[in-house]
């Protein structure tokens, strides 16, 4: 029989002993019986086939071609023979423990969900909190045959994230439009009412109040339409040489023409990076903005380029009020304001932060904000700098 091994050495043996007792008088029956029960006994002793050993006409294979065949999956994938894991992973070990194999399942996952598609022979679920307080995960059951099956697990943490971030993102814009638009709207119906009888000074500051809502509502919309082409076009790797350190000097002369020469201090040197000179123009123009509503009045703001280890670093320094630790690592996300009344007052929209962020991924750069309470905030971005410049050589055409 295939895949059957036969104790050939005990049956010689066994042969050979029958043989002596017959000769030596034990008789053809007797010594026939002995030979049959130690046959049998031979065959009930014989070992069970066992996951590691076992291989059929049916397509059953070995646990070792099994593991061979789940240990390249990205995936968490287990193999469970019966109940128990036969075999893990190492994508399954990361995400459960080194110690998976020979463990009950149930006790492996320990989750509700998980151990209610286990007491089934097939099966999908979406398990919450399985590796974490946050995670989600799909896990799926295959049976193979009677005795085996596969458990795959698909992590759709970061897609839950997205969808939420799209949520929170969708209700944070929506209020912020709403805010203007319902200023804007209730001074304009005032105006417009012949019996509010409005004086002209009262009329005045209401146009002012008007204009002034609907500046921040173009320039949100604004903010909103570059963020969202710059999320667009954050996978495609700008390949236009800028001079940062020119870029930066022609931006400071500008500012320092309608503000004072005094207030903003720029140093620069030669910095060449693979850029896009738009979003470059953006992001400068959006840290020394900030660092101006945000510095104290009268204070210079300070503005450095250097380069060195194969990269150009931008510094702006304002000297403010600081901002506290505790909310430094949220200061890139839409709409997050320190002090909103304040951010408000000032014009800010509260994405500047957020798509000077994206500029700088898109450029594969880094964005570092420190700052000291009582002293002010310095905002440190690194590109990389440029490789040099290819020099194309025309050919004659024959």
């Amino acid at each position: 029989m295939k895949g059957l091994s036969l104790p050939l050495p005990s049956i010689v043996v066994a042969l050979c002993a029958a043989v002596i007792m017959y000769v030596g008088g034990a008789g053809f029956w007797l010594s026939s019986s002995i030979l049959v029960v130690w046959l049998a006994t031979l065959w009930l002793a014989r070992p069970e086939p066992t996951v590691e050993t076992i291989t059929r006409d049916d397509g059953s294979v070995s646990r070792q071609t099994m593991i061979e065949l789940v240990e390249p999956f990205g995936l968490p994938v287990l193999m469970l023979d019966g109940q128990r894991i036969a075999a893990a992973n190492a994508a399954a070990r990361e995400e459960l423990g080194t110690h998976l194999v020979g463990q009950d399942a149930r006790v492996a996952l320990r989750h509700p969900e998980a151990i209610r598609l286990l007491a089934k022979p097939a099966g999908r679920a979406l398990v919450r909190g399985l590796t974490g307080a946050r995670s989600i995960w799909q896990v799926s059951r295959v049976p193979i045959d009677e005795r085996f099956s596969l458990i795959e697990m698909v992590n759709r943490t970061a897609e839950a994230d997205i969808s939420r971030a799209h949520t929170d993102f969708v209700a944070n814009a929506s209020h912020e439009l709403r805010t203007p638009l319902a200023s804007i709207i209730g001074y304009v119906e005032t105006l417009a009412d012949p019996d509010a009888k409005v004086d002209a000074a009262t009329a005045a500051r209401f146009h002012a109040t008007v204009l002034r809502e609907s500046k921040r509502l173009q320039s949100l919309v604004e903010d909103l339409m570059s963020l969202s082409r710059i999320e667009a076009e954050k996978h495609e790797v700008p390949r236009d040489r800028i001079d940062l350190g020119q870029l930066v000097g022609s931006i400071g002369s500008e500012i320092a023409m309608s503000t004072s020469e005094s207030l903003l201090e720029v140093e620069t040197v030669d910095a060449v990076v693979a850029g896009d000179r738009q979003q470059l123009d953006q992001l400068v123009r959006n840290l020394i903005d900030n660092a101006f509503k945000y510095g104290h009045p009268g204070a210079p703001v300070k503005v450095r380029i250097t380069a060195a280890d194969g990269e150009t670093v931008l510094t702006v320094t304002d000297q403010g009020d600081g901002i506290h630790p505790d909310h430094l690592p949220y200061l890139t996300r839409r709409f997050y304001r320190t002090d909103p009344g304040r951010s408000r007052t000032a014009g800010g929209t509260g994405l500047g932060l957020a798509i000077v962020k994206h500029i700088v991924e898109r450029h594969r750069g880094k964005l570092d904000i420190t700052s000291a309470l009582g002293v002010g905030t310095t905002v440190t971005v690194r590109i990389p700098l440029a490789g040099p410049a290819v020099e194309t050589v025309g050919l004659p055409l024959s």
